[in-house]
């Protein structure tokens, strides 16, 4: 399959098609005839060296023979042995049908019933049609019969597809897409575009992004013309597992034309997320003779570096280079929750590229307001209760291998904590021990395996929302047993205290919380005890910025959602499920902070309580 996926047709393969009309005559027609009225008949006559070489032409000529109903054909007008014969001395005869074609070829069919100037004549010439593939076209037309093959599927499709027979373009388009492979996938995509056939093109190009670093292993890759290049590298939907990847394969593709292609490294390196690259790279490309030599890649480069170095500046450098592809960021994980059936134990995985969701595993059982926290890729599961007992148990989900190992418990049992991880260590945050809130705090040493209190909370605190940001630790809002709360407090692990933080507007128990771009949001929950019959759910989301120490509002959730989970997916926050007051939702909301707006993607499962963390498999 070329990469073009055009063929160059030499003027000297032109076949040349001319059509005879004979109808009903009392002195008869040319070459006798006269069945019904719009009968055709005639013959391919190919003349020169060979039907593959430089000289052939073809002649469609009237033809008396057999006819059935209507003045058709009773059987196909070629056969094997004529073929082959009259291939053997450069000539090809064949009869054809006027319907027969007709109903097959929707460019036939408005041929021989609009008022053309092809429709009237004795003989119509056609140009672009490989032989081989015409011959099969109409063999189809008369039999139904059609071969195909790796070396003249592409021909026929592309006579398929100027004569318009649809069942044809079909089947041609699934047998290719059958064949799909890294080292062809670019070259049908292409031949597919040049074709039209959009079904073709969107398998081979979604093929092509998801074995993307198959095919760029592949010459078809290394062959691409520069604005092909630029159509893979500005998507989003790459398979990649990083930046990186796709730079490494843009330079790959330069160093194979170096002399040629160079001059547009500028050009193409504005579609590499250079911000997303790390430092240390950057920093050897600021020194790398093809770079400096280019002042739009210096420009790009400095702008990569400060993003770096300018942390707290970020909100500001946005731009579509500090915009993570999809396959980038990892996987969403939605666990557990309370459902329909008063407890789900699901685990559903929501893949960003493909806006899926599938359920990946399942928990070793029932368990509500519990914690979840990542540590190298692996799912911790953390306290809880069953619905009877609360527990100080911890679980760790290897979501690759798709196992439990029990890790050692808490020292504390512990239900409607908070978890978060911050520098290394995982944290258990206050809750509910079955008797009294907690204000008491928990540290998990990876590397020791074990638990150790840290500096307590100044205020018990369960269903807050836990999260950290710039080397702190925050517990936002909560319950403390009498009141939802609108404190924050902040934990600083270098000095073991505890600090109070700018209120938040609304009190808020169930609460979810995430950060971005150096903010904390806190959104949703609501703002009394159950019950308190003057208990109102929220839809409401408040921004932090701790350089100021203030609580801004943004955009509002589209409904209410109590015990929402919420994290930070690529550039978008997600919330994820909760409670509305009369069901456990089974919807997800994003927010894109540029924009300040909220949109709404399905879940699977309805389910209010889950934690939702994000996983970055290998």
């Amino acid at each position: 399959m070329s990469v073009s996926g055009k063929k160059d047709f030499d003027v000297k393969q032109i076949l040349r098609l001319r059509w005879r009309w004979f109808s009903h005559s009392s002195q008869g027609s040319a070459g006798g005839g006269g069945g019904g009225g719009g009968g055709v008949g005639g013959y391919i006559q190919q003349d020169g060296l060979d039907h593959r070489g430089t000289a052939v032409q073809g002649r469609l000529k009237s033809h008396s023979r057999e006819r059935g109903a209507g003045g058709l054909p009773t059987r196909s007008p070629i056969d094997m042995q004529t073929h082959e014969r009259y291939k053997s001395i450069n000539s090809l005869c064949f009869l054809c049908g006027r319907l027969v074609l007709s109903a097959v070829s929707d460019y036939f069919a408005a041929m021989f019933t609009s008022d053309v100037r092809e429709a009237k004549q004795e003989e119509i010439k056609m140009e672009g049609v490989d032989p081989e593939a015409l011959i099969s076209l109409v063999h189809f037309a008369y039999t139904g019969v059609l071969e195909l093959k790796e070396e003249t599927i592409e021909s026929l499709l592309a006579a398929a597809c100027l004569l318009q027979l649809s069942q044809v373009i079909q089947v041609c388009c699934n047998f290719l897409m059958k064949q799909l492979h890294p080292s062809n996938c670019l070259g049908i995509r292409s031949f597919a575009d040049a074709q039209g056939c959009v079904d073709l093109l969107n398998v081979a190009h979604n093929y092509t992004m998801e074995h993307f670093l198959e095919v760029i292993q592949n010459q078809e890759f290394l062959l691409l013309p520069t604005a092909e290049i630029v159509k893979l590298l500005s998507s989003d939907e790459i398979n990649v597992p990083d930046e990186e990847t796709i730079f490494q394969a843009l330079m790959m593709w330069v160093r194979y034309d170096v002399e040629h292609r160079q001059k547009d490294l500028g050009v193409l390196l504005v579609f590499i997320r250079l911000p997303l690259l790390p430092p240390q790279l950057l920093a050897d490309l600021e020194n790398n003779k093809m770079f400096s030599d280019d002042l739009e890649c210096q420009k790009l480069l400095m702008e990569a570096m400060k993003y770096h170095l300018l942390p707290e500046r970020r909100p500001m450098f946005q731009s579509p280079r500090t915009k993570p592809r999809k396959s980038t960021v990892g996987a969403l994980y939605a666990v557990g929750g309370m459902d329909a059936t008063k407890g789900s134990t699901t685990i559903e995985k929501y893949d960003l590229r493909t806006n899926t969701w599938d359920q990946v595993g399942v928990m070793n059982g029932r368990r509500l307001q519990f914690g979840v926290a990542v540590i190298d890729n692996k799912l911790y599961v953390v306290g809880g209760r069953d619905g009877l007992k609360t527990s100080n148990m911890v679980e760790c989900y290897n979501p690759i291998h798709k196992v439990w190992s029990t890790m050692p418990p808490m020292s504390t049992h512990r239900h409607g904590l908070g978890i978060a991880v911050l520098e290394g260590p995982m944290y258990a945050v206050g809750g509910h021990d079955g008797w009294s809130y907690l204000n008491t705090v928990e540290r998990w040493d990876p590397q020791a395996r074990q638990w150790n209190y840290v500096a307590s909370m100044s205020t018990p605190r369960s269903t807050m929302g836990v999260t950290a940001l710039n080397g702190k630790l925050f517990a936002v809002g909560g319950r403390d047993g009498s009141s939802c709360l609108r404190s924050m407090e902040c934990f600083d692990p270098h000095t073991n205290k505890w600090s109070m933080c700018t209120p938040m507007a609304k009190r808020r128990g169930g609460v979810g919380v995430a950060t971005y771009n150096n903010f904390l949001y806190a959104v949703g929950g609501h703002d009394a005890p159950a019950s308190n019959h003057c208990s109102r759910l929220s839809d409401c989301v408040e921004r932090y910025d701790p350089k100021t120490d203030t609580w801004t509002t943004v955009s509002s959730l589209s409904v209410p959602r109590d015990a929402v989970g919420v994290c930070l997916l690529g550039d978008r926050l997600y919330a994820v499920g909760g409670y509305d007051g009369q069901s456990y939702l089974n919807t997800v909301e994003s927010y894109d902070a540029q924009n300040n707006e909220w949109t709404e993607v399905p879940l699977n499962v309805g389910r209010a309580g889950a934690c939702v963390v994000v996983v970055k498999l290998p």
